[in-house]
C-alpha cells in the first residue's frame, strides 16, 4: 500500500516510488510536473537533491537484490553439487543460471581435451547454431583458446573488432552463425590447472560489470568442482566395480578349485579300486555338470581329436562340444567328449584334460591285462591253424575261458598294414604276394624287426604292432581269437547270421586301418561252421584268407577288404602269378591291351559297348540273350557288335580270343570297384 506523506516535503513522491519499486523514468516525473506548475527554484532545486538521493537508494536496493538473487543461485548450485548424481545435468544447470543472472543470450560451456590438444563445447544454453555448438578451439585461438591457454578471464565488447584474439575461419564462422558480439570467458580451474571455460554471450555490443566477471567466476569455480566430483565418483564407481569383478572372480576360482580338488579325489579313488573308462567320464560328468562320454579311436570326431593331440590340450568341438584326446606313447586310444558346455574355465578345460591322462592309464592298464589274455588267444589260434588234430572238447574248454563260441559259423580274416608312400606295398617278412600265399610261417610276432620292403624298419616294426594291437582289442570285443602271423594278424571272428563274410572284411579294414593310422588290407575266407568240430577248415580258410589278401594288392586296393566269393577262381590265379607288379600295373596293362579301345570309346561318346560285351558273354555269346539282358533290340546289339568288332578286329570272337577279353573285362570290374 502505498505511503502518503505532506505535499509540501520534496522526499515525499520518491518515497513513495521507492517503496512501489518504480521504474528509473518514473523518478523523473515529479520534477516535470513542479516545473510544469512553475515552482518556485528553490523548491525544484530541493526535488532533483531528493531524486537524486532515491535514484542512489534505489541502486543499492536493486544492487543488494541482484546479490541476494547470485548468492541464492549459487547456493543452489552448490546444493546441486552435494547431491550429484548427473554431471551433465549440474553443469547444464550452471550454464542456465549464468545466463540468467546476467541476463545474456546465450551461456556455453567447453572443456579442454588434453588428448587433442584443444577445447571442446561441452553445454550451451540459448545456441541456435549446429556449427557453433560443434566448434574446436585450439589453444590460444579465439577468446574461448586465449582463456584456456593463459588461465585469465577475458571479455570483449565486439568479437569481430578486437584484435586481442587469434581469429581463425572455423571459429569466425561459428560464431558469426550464432550472431554474439559480446563474449565474457572465465576458466574453470582446478588446482592451477585449466579444465575448460565458461562463457556469457550477447548479440549485441555490452559492456560487462567487474560483479558480472566474479560472478561468472564463482559458477566456473563450481563447474570445475562439479566436473572433479564426477570424475572423482566415476574412479570410484570403476574401483568398486573392478574391486567387485575381482571378488567375483576370486569366489569363482575358489569353487572351480573345489571342483578341481573333488574331481582329483574321485579319480585317484577310481585308480585305487580299479575303475573303468565310464566311471572316469561319469565322475568328471557330475562335477563338471555337464554329459562326458568315452569313445573309442574310430569313434572320435577326427578333427578335434587331431587338434587336441597336436596342442596337448582338450579343444573345442563345434558349440558347445569339448574333446581331450586319450594317448599314449604316440597311439591313440580314444578321446574324452563333455556335451552342453558353451564356455569351459580354464581349470575346468585342465581337469577335463587330467580326466584324459587318467583315461590313458586305465586303458594301457587294461591293455596290459588284454595282452596276457591275447597271448592266451593267439596259442589257441596257433593250435587251430598249426595242429588241427586237437581234441574238440579241450579246444570247446580253452575258448570258453575267452567267452568265445567255436561250435558257431566263423570267418578267417587276413590282415596285413601297407607302408606308406610305397603303392600298397607290404609290410610283411614274407615280402611278396606268391609268399603271403604259399608261406605260412609264423615267425614274425609282436617283436619282430625283420626288414621290409617298404619303410625303415623302426617303422614297420611300429606299424606291425599298431596292427596287432588293434587287432587283439577287435577279436576282445567280438568274443573271437587273434594272433600274429607272417607279419600280419590273423582272426577268427564269429559271423553274424544277417552278415556276409566280404562286409566283416570290409568293415575289419576300416576298423583297423583307422586304430592302426595306415591303410590296412583284410582278406577273407569263406565261412568255417564249425571251428572246435573241424579245427583243419581253419587252417584252409587262413590260406584262402591270404589268397584275397594277396589278389587285393595285386589289383591295386590295397588299405580295402574282401572276400573268397568277391574273386572266385580269378582271385587265385591273382594271388599265385603276381609277375612283380606290386601295384598292379601288370594288370592294368593287359586290361588296356585288350579291351582299351573299347573302354575308351565308351568314355569318349558316353555309349555301352562293355556293358554290352559282359551280356553277351554272359549269355553264352547269343545275342537275342543280350537284347533281353540289356532291354533293347536286337538291332542295337547287333550294331554294337558290330563296333566292337571294328574297335577289336575281326578275329574278337575267336576263342582264344574272346577268353582274353572276358579275363580282362573281369579285371576291369575289379580294378574299378571301390571298397564300401
Amino acid at each position: 500500500m502505498p505511503v502518503t506523506m505532506p505535499d509540501d516535503r520534496p522526499e515525499n513522491p520518491y518515497l513513495e516510488l521507492l517503496a512501489r519499486g518504480a521504474s528509473a523514468e518514473a523518478y523523473e516525473r515529479p520534477v516535470l510536473r513542479a516545473r510544469a506548475d512553475k515552482a518556485p527554484a528553490d523548491r525544484l532545486a530541493a526535488l532533483e537533491a531528493a531524486k537524486l538521493l532515491a535514484l542512489r537508494v534505489r541502486g543499492e536496493l536493486e544492487g543488494r537484490r541482484r546479490r541476494e538473487a547470485e548468492l541464492s543461485a549459487l547456493f543452489e548450485t552448490a546444493h546441486d553439487l552435494a547431491g550429484l548424481r548427473d554431471l551433465d545435468a549440474v553443469l547444464q544447470a550452471i550454464v542456465q543460471r549464468a545466463r540468467s543472472l546476467l541476463g545474456t543470450e546465450v551461456a556455453y560451456l567447453t572443456l579442454n581435451d588434453p588428448t587433442a590438444g584443444d577445447t571442446y563445447m561441452r553445454v550451451t544454453d540459448g545456441s541456435v547454431s549446429a556449427r557453433f555448438q560443434q566448434l574446436r578451439l585450439g589453444m590460444g585461438e579465439g577468446l574461448g583458446g586465449l582463456v584456456a591457454q593463459t588461465a585469465r578471464p577475458y571479455v570483449t565488447e565486439s568479437y569481430f573488432h578486437d584484435p586481442r584474439f587469434q581469429h581463425t575461419h572455423a571459429i569466425d564462422a561459428g560464431v558469426r552463425d550464432e550472431g554474439l558480439v559480446a563474449i565474457l570467458g572465465v576458466p574453470l580451474l582446478l588446482g592451477s590447472g585449466v579444465i575448460g571455460v565458461l562463457f556469457a554471450a550477447d548479440r549485441r555490443a555490452r559492456v560487462f560489470e567487474r560483479e558480472q566477471i566474479a560472478l561468472v567466476g564463482s559458477f566456473a569455480a563450481h563447474a570445475a568442482v562439479a566436473i572433479d566430483t564426477a570424475h572423482l565418483l566415476a574412479e570410484t564407481r570403476t574401483a568398486l566395480a573392478e574391486l567387485e569383478a575381482a571378488n567375483e572372480i576370486i569366489r569363482d576360482r575358489s569353487q572351480v578349485i573345489e571342483r578341481a580338488s573333488d574331481v582329483h579325489d574321485r579319480l585317484t579313488e577310481l585308480v585305487l579300486r580299479g575303475g573303468g573308462v565310464h566311471d572316469v567320464a561319469d565322475a568328471v560328468a557330475e562335477v563338471l555338470s555337464g554329459s562326458v562320454e568315452f569313445l573309442e579311436a574310430d569313434e572320435a570326431p577326427a578333427a578335434a581329436v587331431d587338434r587336441s593331440r597336436a596342442d596337448g590340450h582338450a579343444v573345442r568341438d563345434g558349440e558347445e562340444d569339448w574333446v581331450a584326446a586319450v594317448s599314449a606313447g604316440g597311439e591313440l586310444l580314444g578321446a574324452l567328449v563333455l556335451r552342453g558346455h558353451p564356455r569351459l574355465d580354464p581349470v575346468d578345460q585342465r581337469t577335463l584334460e587330467r580326466a584324459a591322462m587318467v583315461t590313458s592309464l586305465l586303458q594301457l592298464a587294461r591293455r596290459s591285462a588284454g595282452e596276457a589274455e591275447q597271448r592266451v588267444r593267439g596259442e589257441l589260434l596257433d593250435d587251430l591253424l598249426d595242429t588241427p588234430d586237437r581234441e574238440p572238447r579241450l579246444l570247446r574248454e580253452r575258448a570258453a575261458r575267452l567267452q568265445a563260441d567255436l561250435d558257431t559259423p566263423h570267418v578267417v580274416l587276413a590282415a596285413g598294414i601297407e607302408a606308406p608312400g610305397t603303392g600298397g606295398t607290404p609290410t610283411t617278412g614274407s615280402g611278396s604276394a606268391h609268399g603271403a600265399m604259399h608261406g605260412s610261417t609264423h615267425g614274425s610276432g609282436p617283436g619282430s624287426t625283420s626288414s621290409t620292403s617298404g619303410g625303415a624298419p623302426a617303422e614297420d616294426a611300429a606299424g606291425r604292432r599298431r596292427l596287432w594291437s588293434a587287432a587283439s582289442h577287435l577279436a576282445a570285443t567280438r568274443h573271437g581269437l587273434d594272433a600274429a602271423r607272417d607279419g600280419g594278424t590273423v582272426l577268427l571272428l564269429p559271423l553274424a547270421a544277417a552278415v556276409a563274410g566280404a562286409a566283416l572284411a570290409r568293415r575289419t579294414a576300416r576298423q583297423l586301418g583307422t586304430a592302426a593310422h595306415a591303410a590296412v588290407t583284410v582278406g577273407a575266407s569263406a565261412p568255417v561252421p564249425a571251428p572246435a568240430a573241424r579245427p583243419e577248415e581253419v587252417a584252409a580258410g587262413y590260406a584262402e584268407a591270404r589268397r584275397c589278401l594277396a589278389a587285393l594288392r595285386v589289383l591295386g586296393r590295397a588299405g580295402q577288404g574282401a572276400a573268397a566269393e568277391d574273386f572266385g577262381f580269378l582271385g587265385l590265379l591273382l594271388a599265385g602269378t603276381r609277375e612283380g607288379a606290386p601295384d598292379g600295373t601288370g594288370v592294368k596293362d593287359f586290361v588296356k591291351r585288350t579291351v582299351g579301345a573299347v573302354i575308351d570309346y565308351d568314355e569318349r561318346r558316353g555309349t555301352e559297348l562293355v556293358r554290352t560285351l559282359d551280356a553277351y558273354f554272359a549269355g553264352g555269346m547269343s545275342p537275342a540273350r543280350t537284347k533281353d539282358a540289356l532291354h533293347v533290340h536286337v538291332n542295337t546289339v547287333a550294331q554294337r557288335l558290330e563296333r566292337v568288332g571294328r574297335l577289336l578286329g575281326p578275329d574278337w570272337q575267336s576263342p582264344a580270343r574272346s577268353l582274353e577279353i572276358q579275363l580282362a573285362l573281369r579285371l576291369h570290374r575289379l580294378t574299378s570297384a571301390v571298397g564300401d
